[in-house]
């Protein structure tokens, strides 16, 4: 058994190759052989998003707070709020992030394959952003 105690591991900001704006990642389960899943918590503040980027076995967004945006390559901008659970299936391009005027928290569920749970892609223009 092992217990990960709250503030044991500090917080870092989102790298801005991997984000717009003011973003806070605390990672909360890191893999461990022979399991490959990761877990983070991650708040955008207000008009803050990801990249885009896709996941080779995809992803879970359990909306913890706030109110946010997340979108699939050739689909509309969609709303989630606290309770909400997303799905993107593997290798699905994709971003999720803040709406413009609230922040918004998630927690981030992935996998590795071939020893990587993400592929970092362009950023989200200001433009792709609007809704």
């Amino acid at each position: 058994m092992d217990i990960k105690r709250v503030g044991s591991t500090p917080s870092m900001n989102g790298p801005d190759d991997w984000f717009t704006g003011s973003v806070r990642v605390e990672m909360l389960i890191d893999v461990k052989d022979p399991s490959r899943v990761s877990a983070a918590s991650v708040t955008f503040e207000p008009g803050a998003r990801t990249a885009w980027h896709t996941h080779p076995v995809g992803q879970h967004l359990i909306i913890t707070s706030g109110f946010g945006w997340v979108q699939q390559e050739g689909g509309p901008i969609e709303e989630v709020r606290p309770g909400d659970v997303v799905w993107f299936p593997p290798d699905v391009k994709h971003w999720h992030g803040a709406s413009p005027t609230n922040a918004m928290t998630h927690l981030a569920i992935q996998e590795s394959h071939n020893g990587s749970p993400v592929e970092w892609l362009e950023h989200v223009t200001d433009e792709q952003y609007k809704k």
